[in-house]
């Protein structure tokens, strides 16, 4: 699937902008200039040579601060993703085997979920249990999982049905190994398309709540941190939001680009777009042959 997902334009966009981010999540703080918390009387100056991105209402670079906090952004959108496919989408494949008590709890639980606010629930957790990223990224992971529960479990009921799958389970072979064997290749294309999607949504609630500033503490940079910093002080530097919105935009951009991407190349649509490239690599080695050698 990776391959056929760089075959294409886009899907090579994405791949590449997702790699910068999480290179910026691994070496940002690394390639950070100056020290992103130290302070200094030269505040809200331009860009120069000393600071390439100016420096905030306390004199700190904003370079500095927008690579070092990098991680916690992409930490966070990654922990909702991992943690909404690990909560949603096994219950999701297993409702289909389970019987019907057990389908009719997950489907309940799972309307339950999309029904809470998950920003209102994750301001709540973070009251209970004290400001900090991790837990509020879980509880949020949680609320979003309906999605992989629904995905997966529409993905499994259509192989269910399959006369090899049926077959499997009349000679005895168990649920696990049913799974395991044929319905896991089958229901990962399209969970591959919600997690691109979830990663982007992540993103966005990542920088939603350290815009609020819940679940970090200050001065810990981050790119919702910097952005709501940004905005108070426009009257002096109406270009500062431009970096953090700009890194949060194109990073939410190219997650959705991802999962189009995918969409585009599993399934039929893969299948027939790996048919019309035969295709026309037939035709164009049909009507350029290789030249042959003279007596």
């Amino acid at each position: 699937m990776l391959r056929r997902v760089l075959a294409l334009p886009s899907g090579r966009i994405a791949v590449g902008i997702l790699a910068v981010a999480a290179l910026l999540a691994v070496f940002g703080p690394l390639l950070a200039p100056q020290d992103p918390l130290a302070t200094s009387d030269n505040t809200l100056a331009a860009a120069s040579g000393a600071h390439w991105l100016g420096t905030d209402y306390l004199g700190r670079d904003v370079l500095s601060r927008l690579l070092d906090g990098s991680r916690v952004s992409v930490l966070g959108s990654l922990e909702v993703a991992f943690t909404a496919l690990a909560v949603g989408s096994v219950p999701g494949i297993l409702s289909v085997y389970f019987g019907r008590a057990f389908e009719w709890l997950t489907l309940r639980l799972a309307d339950t979920l999309v029904a809470l606010p998950f920003l209102l629930f994750a301001v709540a957790v973070i009251a209970l249990l004290g400001n900090g990223l991790t837990q509020a990224m879980l509880v949020t992971g949680v609320l979003v999982s309906p999605l992989f529960y629904r995905v997966s479990r529409a993905a499994t009921l259509a192989v269910a049905r399959s006369p090899y799958v049926e077959a499997a389970l009349l000679a005895g072979a168990s649920v696990g190994w049913v799974v395991r064997g044929h319905v896991w290749v089958k229901v990962l294309p399209p969970i591959a398309v919600a997690l691109a999607q979830t990663i982007g949504v992540g993103f966005v609630i990542v920088s939603s709540l350290t815009f609020l500033g819940i679940g970090v503490q200050p001065p810990e940079p981050t790119w919702g941190g910097l952005l709501a910093s940004d905005l108070g002080y426009l009257s002096h530097q109406p270009w500062a939001p431009v970096a953090p919105a700009l890194l949060i935009m194109v990073t939410v951009w190219a997650a959705n680009l991802l999962a189009d991407a995918i969409r585009d190349v599993s399934g039929e649509a893969g299948r027939a777009l790996v048919n019309r490239r035969k295709a026309r690599a037939h035709r164009i080695e049909k009507a350029d042959p290789a030249p042959t050698g003279g007596a």
